[in-house]
């Protein structure tokens, strides 16, 4: 069996010519799935029968287990889910006044081993599915605020670049009316850094957002705290940016973890400024958590605005993140991490 919601409206109209089935009942199931948030096949109730038996034969529906959910005295939820395989995944979601935001996982685990996050401490496991991908935006989106996502962000555990076709595949369902029907500029692409994914990215005619992970101006301190800097230093990374940004007109964000003793002086803040002069840009700088198994911590606040503040002077576009779901360690593989310590 396959989980329907890895199919394209196009991939899914193939399987009923082949059923000999009237296509338009694709447009049924989508609305089925992606409007109505349906559960199993047999609540499609406008479908034939002999057709919701069919795609009971053929697909599964769900391909996640809710385990854990906590909810943060900001508002902010988070999501620890079970795949079919028995691997756990995150997701969150971050309500505003405006917005209600969505940040999915897109590998079980993570290959790059950033010093500040903690979803690498259990190595790789695999790729997501596009379906397990769909499968946590459709999960935050029924429990969220009047069962809307205004955002999604691929933002949650594992490299996005480094699952490439298939958050592709995803995010093009996602931003289809006959989906989710979320704005491109409302979905957001984060990278580690993986060039040959950005200069695939700039090629798809997308208007998605795209968040580069920066958090130190040097390649010895990136090294440190990142290791795909050793395959891609920034020297070749800026340069890369600096051609997404002219081939498709649109402005990066570069997200950069303060982290204290490490990155957080402003003689970082003097290097930052210098490679992302002339850059199409903005710099959101983000305290890091506290993570006692990475032994890492956010700098002191006047150091924090103090790094800001001399962004602006040099015209850097620079914002800075308010702290979301400290208190339920909504951090990318926090929650994951105390379940597979059990």
């Amino acid at each position: 069996m396959k989980n329907i919601t890895d199919l394209t409206l196009e991939e899914l109209k193939e399987f009923l010519h082949k059923c000999r089935q009237q296509t338009f009942h694709a447009k049924q199931i989508f609305a089925w799935i992606y409007k109505k948030g349906v559960e199993d096949f047999e609540g499609m109730s406008d479908l034939p029968s002999d057709l919701r038996k069919r795609l009971k034969e053929d697909f599964y529906l769900l391909s996640l287990n809710l385990i854990k959910r906590l909810q943060s005295i900001d508002g902010t939820e988070k999501f620890l889910f079970k795949l079919r395989d028995g691997n756990l995944i995150e997701a969150v979601t971050i309500p505003t006044e405006k917005r209600i935001t969505g940040c999915i996982s897109t590998q079980v685990g993570c290959k790059f081993s950033c010093s500040f996050c903690a979803s690498a401490l259990w190595g790789f496991k695999r790729n997501l599915a596009t379906g397990e991908m769909l499968g946590e935006a459709l999960y935050l989106k029924d429990y969220s605020k009047n069962k809307k996502l205004t955002h999604l962000v691929f933002m949650g555990i594992g490299e996005p670049l480094d699952n490439y076709d298939n958050v592709i595949k995803a995010i093009r369902i996602i931003n289809s009316p006959e989906g989710l029907n979320i704005g491109a500029r409302r979905i957001t692409i984060s990278t580690c850094g993986i060039i040959p994914g950005i200069k695939r990215l700039s090629d798809e005619g997308l208007q998605i957002e795209l968040s580069v992970s920066l958090h130190a101006a040097d390649d010895k301190t990136r090294a440190e705290i990142m290791p795909i800097n050793k395959k891609y230093p920034i020297k070749d990374l800026i340069k890369t940016c600096r051609e997404y940004v002219g081939k498709t007109d649109r402005q990066i964000t570069f997200e950069y973890i303060l982290i204290r003793g490490i990155n957080s002086d402003l003689q970082n803040a003097l290097n930052l400024s210098k490679i992302l002069k002339g850059l199409n840009c903005k710099v959101n700088l983000i305290p890091a958590n506290t993570l006692k198994d990475c032994k890492v911590e956010p700098p002191k606040q006047a150091e924090i605005f103090s790094f800001r503040d001399y962004l602006r002077r040099q015209g850097i576009n620079a914002t800075l993140r308010r702290p979301r779901g400290e208190d339920i360690e909504a951090a990318c593989g926090q929650l994951r991490l105390r379940y597979v310590n059990k």
